[in-house]
């Protein structure tokens, strides 16, 4: 067992995932690390003003907004230095510990920016340890969404892996809604001044036993079936030293659909408030409203989108989610310029179909496309590179094209570029990959005998 020497959690019995309590454990320790990661994403960008105004010298409101934002963006480059560190841990140690160890990272340098004084104490300080602690949490965030995906998708019944990786996206989207309805409550009962004094770092602080329960969870249950059977063979390796030629062009393919994946997402988690709001003059707390119902639809998309794909394959799903955006982006950019909330949420909605199967895919795809040994590294060095330093862009590029060209379409005419050229991608070098099985190193290969082809067996404590 993978931690067994560093946090004394010993094996426990195996039971099989079908039951009901099991399957609650796996899937509930899995997800709290991703819901915890994306309520801090919203967190931080709703307060991203306060927090000029704390960490960053004097100066107009402006230029402390952009200093915040800048240090916000600075994980997005860390990410695939992160995935790589995590998902070597992942392949090498144990998908266990590379998820014990992500959250662990990102909960207590999560609650450390909540207690972190601000430039009127401490000076340059202050912006050097907030950029800092930034830094830190890009790293354990590049290891999180691969590494949580690896973890329940090796877990999941073969038939119903688009399924259960669906609740990924699915409680990335409920993060960002917990974290914006929290920081809308605390700003509705506070003063402006209790609020930019102490307010704002309360949602930070909650990271901190968020985390642990999540950590709790997360070492009472074995690692996945498929880790399970590569110690029994032996066959741990330097993934590193194991990526083949295939695995690069896999690894550029990965690039290209995180990329597509990452942009409307974030397009769709930050950059639709602000364009909302600023560009539509729809009033703050509608933008936010319309935001929240969005994201929440699109949360019950993400099952549908799992199901989908289950069932007609990951291939289809991802081209048709591309062309689906790339074709619809403008009508929903249009539907929120009508100015009315039904056609706006309508607007929203649509997004939210396309966008849930690309997030979905995003989350499954990853895993089956790699063979075991290399699995995470790969995974999470192609993921990360396209939804850390390029898709963490696509917001700053949307609201740029607006100022540059003064044409409120100009984002919609970006992203449905992106999109055309990822499907043109995906239709080229895409394989199917729902029938592959995750225990071999090719498609043609047979699963080993002990491991039911429909319901995988795993061990959990029944503690």
């Amino acid at each position: 067992m993978a931690l067994k020497g560093s946090l004394g959690m010993s094996p426990s019995p195996a039971t099989n995932v079908r039951e009901p309590r099991a399957r609650r454990r796996v899937v509930g320790a899995t997800l709290i690390g991703n819901f915890m990661e994306w309520f801090d994403f919203a967190v931080y960008g709703f307060v991203a003003s306060i927090i000029g105004a704390q960490f960053f010298p004097a100066g107009d409101a402006s230029s402390q907004l952009l200093a915040s934002l800048a240090v916000f963006g600075v994980a997005f480059f860390f990410r695939p230095l992160g995935g790589a560190v995590f998902g070597y841990i992942g392949d090498k140690v144990g998908r266990r510990t590379s998820l014990a160890l992500a959250i662990i990272i990102m909960s207590v340098s999560t609650a450390l920016i909540g207690f972190l004084p601000g430039f009127a104490s401490i000076g340059l300080g202050a912006p050097i340890l907030l950029v800092t602690i930034r830094c830190i949490q890009g790293l354990s965030v590049g290891g999180e969404w691969t590494g949580a995906s690896t973890f329940l998708v090796e877990y999941a019944p073969d038939r119903s892996r688009g399924l259960w990786a669906s609740l990924i996206a699915a409680t990335a989207a409920l993060g960002i809604v917990a974290g914006s309805a929290v920081v809308f409550l605390l700003s509705a009962a506070l003063s402006s001044e209790d609020m930019a004094s102490f307010g704002w770092r309360i949602p930070f602080i909650l990271a901190l036993p968020i985390g642990l329960v999540g950590l709790f969870m997360r070492l009472k249950l074995e690692d996945t079936p498929v880790f399970q059977e590569i110690k029994k063979k032996g066959d741990r390796v330097n993934p590193l030293q194991h990526i083949r030629k295939d695995d690069l062009r896999n690894i550029f393919i990965a690039f290209a659909f995180s990329s597509a994946t990452g942009t409307g997402f974030y397009y769709f988690a930050t950059y639709f408030v602000s364009y909302l709001s600023v560009t539509l003059q729809f009033p703050r707390p509608t933008a936010i409203l319309l935001s929240m119902l969005g994201l929440a639809l699109y949360a019950v998309m993400c099952p549908l989108a799992g199901r989908f794909s289950d069932r007609f394959g990951r291939r289809l799903s991802y081209i048709l989610g591309c062309i689906g955006l790339a074709v619809m982006v403008v009508p929903v950019f249009l539907l929120m310029a009508s100015g009315e909330f039904v056609l706006a949420l309508l607007g929203l909605g649509l997004y939210a179909i396309f966008q849930s199967s690309l997030t979905v895919m995003s989350s499954v795809t990853i895993v089956e496309f790699f063979p075991p040994k290399i699995r995470l590294t790969a995974g999470a060095i192609g993921y990360n590179l396209g939804v850390g330093p390029v898709a963490g862009m696509g917001p700053l590029v949307a609201a740029a094209l607006v100022a540059a060209t003064g044409n409120p379409l100009a984002p919609a005419y970006y992203l449905a570029g992106l999109m055309a050229v990822v499907a043109i991608i995906l239709l080229k070098f895409l394989p199917e990959t729902y029938k592959r099985s995750l225990y071999t190193e090719h498609d043609e290969q047979s699963r080993p005998t002990d491991i039911s082809d429909s319901e995988p067996v795993v061990e959990v404590d029944h503690k």
